[in-house]
Order: structure tokens, then C-alpha cells, then sequence
């Protein structure tokens, strides 16, 4: 097939449930390609020398290897192309944003000058993923070498960390805090973007591989960071704990019931299936009108959630307009198709309560876009005297989350920024000897793939001080 041929054929688009009535369900949205359309896919991929899909990224697959077998139909061997780099093709093929990442320098995507003709990389990884895993051995496991790590938390980047030291035959153990392991996978992602089977089906092969796994395990209270290296002889620490202090505004009305964090509602929602009345293992508040404030990917899924709850209303109070969100546009558009409204250029200033202290509304400024900001988009600028009164009964805080605060207090010898995020160098060791640290709780709120290349990149220098 000539180049010419391979730009002619069109992205193929995803097949997803109706929006009216995936909206009352918590299935999943996206259905997945078929086998025509995923071979179809990867025939767009122009095989370009260069390949500056894999620079994008963070764990440096060989994507144009796998699309290429791919287009030949050889789906498994695809996915074992894949899992040369990456133990969460499945994750990563659903809610990694590729858009700004392995398919933002597409050629071909350039060639037409249009980023969203760029070669859909994640639906093919996720077809793959789906329908070949399978096919494949477990990873080989090299002989082992007496040597033990502690690894901190469940999430992408210890997932990461914890199976290529255990491929390097090193003892690897897990400890997490929640009763039921995947840390932001499990916890954060709504079942119908991300179901959870498939998250349990991915810690099941670390299992399978050797790796043990101790739940309701809080370190720092169960058992110290230090005592794991001087008692229980660890010979190496990987944190991987993410980012899960939320961040509140800091406006009147934040005590009222009804506020609630995103990190809360959406835990109780995916973690503890709040959804599932007669199996759910928590209460969760019921809502008519419900106002989410924030414009990332975690308000999209705060709101989301709500309107599968049973809301009858739900907002997206933004401060930014629609082209500033950070959020993914895909599911910007699945959450309009759904009905939620978005009040862009709109933020709360102050939430109000009835007498029995429960929310009854949201007093809210209009504002206009100034001059860009360090991030790169324009700030914010409250119109005065636009105060306005949105109605509501409940109100999702959605702004981003700070690390924990509780390692750094119960283990002073690691440096943090003013921010509370581990220092690490350019392979992750913090400024404790033998801890190495990875993902959110070094960069802050980020995405999954990001999180997992620090994971690899830990673990690599984790093996060389244990090898050496």
C-alpha cells in the first residue's frame, strides 16, 4: 500500500453507546473497534523513518512496529510489541490522553495537517489489549537474586516499578493502604471509562508473576517508611502513593453538606460502588442539582458520575472557556452529548446554605480572559458586580490534589518542594538512601502513561544499585 492509499483511508471512528442511555447506566462508554476497523487503523500509519510517535511516548513503545503488524492482522503479536514496554495496554488504550501525546507528533496527522487525522494509536493498543491477552505467556521471570523491594501504593507507577523488578528476579512486595489494590485506577476512574475488571485482571498478573500484595497497609501509620529498610531488611523502597490530598477553594460555604471533593465522591462512586444499591459498600449523597467546579479531567468524571446517580441537573462551573480546558476532548464531548452543562467563564465565590446547614445554591462571578498565564492560557478576570445564583444541592470540588502529607511528616529525611512533592533526581532516588519515588506524588497530578515511564525509570535504577 503506497503512502497515498494509506492517507486516503479515514479515522475510524469509535463505536459507543447512545448518550441518552449510557447516561443512566455505568457501563462502558466506548465499545471498542472491531478487527476490520483496528486492521483498517493501523493501515493509516505511514511507517515514517523518523517515528516521532515513539519520542511522544512516555514509555518509549515501538509504535510503528506494532501498528505494522497490526495492519497484517497479527493482533498478538502486536500486543506483544506492545508489552515489551508497557504491562497496562488495556489502562493505557482507554484513558491515556494520546491526543497530546503519542499521536500529537503523528506524520500523518502533520501530512493533513489536522491533529485529529493523527493515527488512533490508543484504540488499536486498547483492541489489542482487549482481544489478545490471552494468547500471551505471563513475562519471563530471570533467576532470582535474594534481593527485596518494598513497593508504596498500587497505582500505574508502581504497577510499573513493581513488574520489571520482579522480571529482574528481585522479591517485590506491595503495600496499599485501601482494602483493594490499582490506587488511582480503582478509586479515581468511573467504571464506564475504565471497568474495573480489566484493572483487576492486570494486578492479577503481577500475582501471577510473583509479586505479593498486602492491602489496608498504611505506611507511615501500620509501619513506617525507615522500619521497611531497618527492620523488615528491604533492600530498596519505590514510593509510588500519587497525589490524594484535595485541594478546596477556600471559599465560604466549603463545610456545608453537600461539598464534597471530588476525590470522596468519586472514590465512593468507583472504589466502593456506590452505584450498585444493593451491593454498594457505602452511602452516597442524593442529589437533584449538582455543581462541579473545574474544568479537568476529574471534574468530566465527578460529573459524569453524578448524572448516572440519579442528578437531574448537573453543571461544569469553569472559570476558563471551553478551548482552556484541560480536560480530554473526548470526554468534553461525551459529557455534552450526555447533558451536562458547562458555564464556562463562571466560578464560585461563595456557597449557600438553608438553616439546617445543607447546600441550597452557589453565588457565582462572571469573568473574561486576560493576558496568557505561566501555563499557557489566558487568566481569568472577574467581571465586577456579575454575581449570579445558581441553585443547587450539591457541589463537587474538582481543582486538583496535592500529595499526602503523611510520609514526608513521618519521615523527615526526604526533601519535598513547597508543593509537598518528593525531589527525586533523573532516576527517581529521593534524598533518602535506598527510596526511590515515581509518579503523582513527584509530578503532581498527571496522567497514567507518565506515571508508569517514572515507574520503569525508577526500577531500572532500582536493579542497577541492587545488581551492583
Amino acid at each position: 500500500m503506497t503512502n497515498k492509499e494509506r492517507m486516503a483511508i479515514p479515522v475510524q471512528e469509535m463505536p459507543a453507546q447512545d448518550p441518552l442511555v449510557r447516561a443512566k447506566n455505568m457501563q462502558e462508554v466506548a465499545l471498542g473497534y472491531t478487527a476490520e476497523q483496528a486492521q483498517l487503523e493501523s493501515n493509516r500509519c505511514l511507517q515514517c523513518k523518523t517515528a516521532p510517535c515513539i519520542s511522544g511516548c512516555p514509555v518509549s513503545i515501538d509504535i510503528p512496529r506494532f501498528l505494522g503488524l497490526a495492519a497484517e492482522g497479527k493482533f498478538a503479536d502486536a500486543l506483544g510489541v506492545i508489552r515489551e514496554a508497557s504491562l497496562l495496554p488495556a489502562i493505557c488504550g482507554r484513558v491515556c490522553p494520546q491526543e497530546s501525546q503519542c499521536q500529537a507528533p503523528c506524520t500523518l496527522g502533520k501530512s493533513l495537517k489536522n491533529p485529529l487525522l493523527a493515527v488512533a494509536i490508543g484504540r488499536v493498543e486498547r483492541y489489542v489489549a482487549d482481544n489478545c491477552s490471552a494468547e500471551l505467556p505471563l513475562p519471563t521471570i530471570k533467576p532470582e537474586t535474594g534481593k527485596s523491594v518494598a513497593v508504596i501504593g498500587s497505582g500505574p507507577a508502581s504497577i510499573a516499578a513493581a513488574a520489571d523488578l520482579r522480571q529482574n528476579g528481585h522479591a517485590v512486595t506491595i503495600f496499599e493502604a485501601f482494602h483493594k489494590p490499582g490506587g488511582v485506577l480503582v478509586y479515581g476512574i468511573p467504571e464506564f471509562r475504565l471497568p474495573k475488571a480489566i484493572v483487576d485482571r492486570e494486578i492479577d498478573t503481577l500475582r501471577q508473576i510473583g509479586v505479593k500484595i498486602e492491602t489496608n497497609f498504611l505506611v507511615g501509620r501500620t509501619r513506617k517508611l525507615k522500619d521497611l529498610l531497618t527492620q523488615d531488611n528491604y533492600d530498596a523502597i519505590f514510593v509510588g502513593t500519587g497525589a490524594g490530598l484535595p485541594k478546596f477553594m477556600k471559599i465560604e460555604g466549603e463545610n456545608l453538606v453537600g461539598v464534597f471533593s471530588a476525590n470522596e465522591y468519586l472514590t465512593r462512586c468507583n472504589l466502593m460502588k456506590a452505584y450498585d444499591d444493593g451491593r454498594a459498600s457505602t452511602p452516597i449523597y442524593r442529589s437533584k442539582k449538582v455543581a462541579v467546579l473545574g474544568g479537568g479531567n476529574v471534574a468530566m468524571d465527578a460529573a459524569r458520575s453524578a448524572l448516572r446517580l440519579g442528578a437531574e441537573e448537573v453543571s461544569i462551573v469553569y472559570r476558563r472557556s471551553l478551548e482552556e480546558m484541560p480536560a480530554r476532548q473526548e470526554e468534553v464531548h461525551h459529557a455534552q452529548e450526555e447533558g451536562i452543562h458547562f458555564r464556562t467563564l463562571t466560578n464560585a465565590q461563595k456557597i449557600l446554605g438553608d438553616d439546617q446547614g445543607r447546600v441550597k445554591a452557589v453565588e457565582t462571578l462572571t469573568y473574561t480572559l486576560g493576558e496568557k498565564d505561566a501555563s499557557g492560557r489566558r487568566s481569568p478576570v472577574a467581571v465586577e458586580g456579575s454575581e449570579a445564583i445558581l441553585e443547587v444541592d450539591t457541589v463537587i470540588v474538582a481543582i486538583g490534589n496535592d500529595s499526602n502529607p503523611l510520609l514526608r511528616q513521618t519521615t523527615p529525611e526526604l526533601s519535598v518542594d513547597k508543593r509537598g512533592n518528593f525531589l527525586v533526581d533523573e532516576n527517581g532516588l529521593t534524598s533518602m538512601p535506598r527510596v526511590w519515588a515515581g509518579g503523582d506524588i513527584v509530578l503532581g497530578a498527571a496522567t497514567v502513561i507518565l506515571a508508569m515511564g517514572q515507574g520503569r525509570k525508577a526500577a531500572a535504577s532500582i536493579h542497577r544499585f541492587l545488581a551492583g
